[in-house]
């Protein structure tokens, strides 16, 4: 549990690939799997809910978004960035195995050479992990402002999985099934300013929250081994999505309750939700299990897909740029990331 009384967020910023790719086109590569399954144009959207996805142009490097997510975020909270004492890169993606991609985005930025920075890593909860280290930097006094980014690149994945479903011999309906998830992959960055209350511009506080995991569905979704982004090396994923989401809100539903009992609130006092996105299958059971209204909340996934890590802020800043919170109101960030973990945090705006 995490309570805090002194962090505030000060600005998201995010950004985003201008290349398009709809579901359609990817399934028009695979008709000659497609035809051998008997199946039809139209089946990944209609599972997902997911039209679209955006990618990145060859040689864009999750540092390179998360820099243009970060710039953004210090341009709108006000920031110098020699005001920020703490950087943390959050996101799946990464440069390379070693360094950290922190370092390269705090070299891209121009930050000040007495800033704490280091990577997290946690699938797709890894930027909500990376608000809750920050918080409790700031709760304790050791910085005054922070930032996290993340920029998640998803070309080679979907272009590799498409690649290895043409050319397999012996491919059947269940290793096409763990494979179609990873064409709901999209990419994008995103980036949040934090800080204290005595320095901060805005008065949006972050309350607390609850983590929680369930480590015995770590199988669920595994990904290939680890060799950073490395362009020449293959991505893939295997995932199984029906036990995905039911093990999924399984964890999710156990997070709620003890989150609502640590601040005090219910389904019907929260305003507003933003959720991690994966699809509409995903976000239809995750509030039906809560017993959250599905108007409290905004999605992303239709047009975005499932951006890993940058997902739930991204949507965030989306949606508080579309539809600005009214001042008091009670938000509830929602993430969960496979191994199996979930944090939920409660923002008063």
């Amino acid at each position: 549990m995490f309570r805090f009384k002194k962090v505030c967020l000060e600005a998201f910023g995010y950004a985003l690939p201008e290349e398009i790719v709809r579901s359609e086109e990817l399934e028009r590569e695979l008709e000659p799997v497609y035809s051998r399954f008997g199946l039809h144009e139209g089946r990944l959207e209609l599972m997902t809910g997911i039209r679209e996805r955006r990618l990145w142009d060859d040689g864009t490097l999750p540092s390179d978004a998360s820099t243009m997510a970060g710039l953004q975020a210090l341009e709108k909270a006000g920031a110098n960035p020699s005001e920020i004492e703490c950087l943390l890169h959050t996101a799946v993606s990464r440069d390379c195995l070693e360094p950290a991609t922190a370092s390269v985005v705090h070299n891209n930025l121009k930050l000040s050479p007495k800033a704490l920075i280091y990577d997290i890593s946690n699938a797709c909860l890894g930027f909500l992990n990376g608000v809750v280290s920050l918080a409790n930097m700031i709760e304790l006094g050791q910085v005054k402002r922070g930032l996290i980014v993340a920029g998640e690149s998803s070309r080679q994945l979907v272009r590799t999985t498409i690649s290895q479903l043409l050319k397999s011999r012996d491919l059947n309906r269940r290793d096409l099934k763990t494979a179609l998830t990873s064409l709901t992959i999209g990419s994008g960055a995103a980036a949040l300013v934090m800080a204290h209350e005595a320095v901060a511009k805005t008065k949006h506080f972050l309350l607390g929250g609850v983590g929680r995991s369930a480590t015995q569905h770590n199988s669920l979704c595994r990904g290939s081994e680890d060799t950073g982004f490395t362009p020449d090396v293959p991505m893939t994923m295997c995932t199984d999505a029906e036990n995905l989401l039911e093990s999924g809100c399984a964890l999710a539903a156990d997070t709620w309750r003890e989150f609502t009992r640590l601040l005090g609130w219910t389904a019907e006092t929260v305003d507003r939700v933003f959720c991690h996105q994966v699809g509409s299958a995903h976000r239809d059971r995750l509030l039906q299990t809560i017993n959250l209204d599905p108007r409290k909340d905004f999605s992303t996934y239709e047009t975005l897909g499932n951006i890993g890590s940058v997902s739930l802020p991204l949507t965030m800043a989306m949606g508080i740029e579309q539809d600005q919170p009214d001042p008091g109101s009670r938000i509830a960030l929602l993430g969960i990331g496979s191994g199996l973990s979930s944090v939920m945090l409660g923002v008063q705006w």
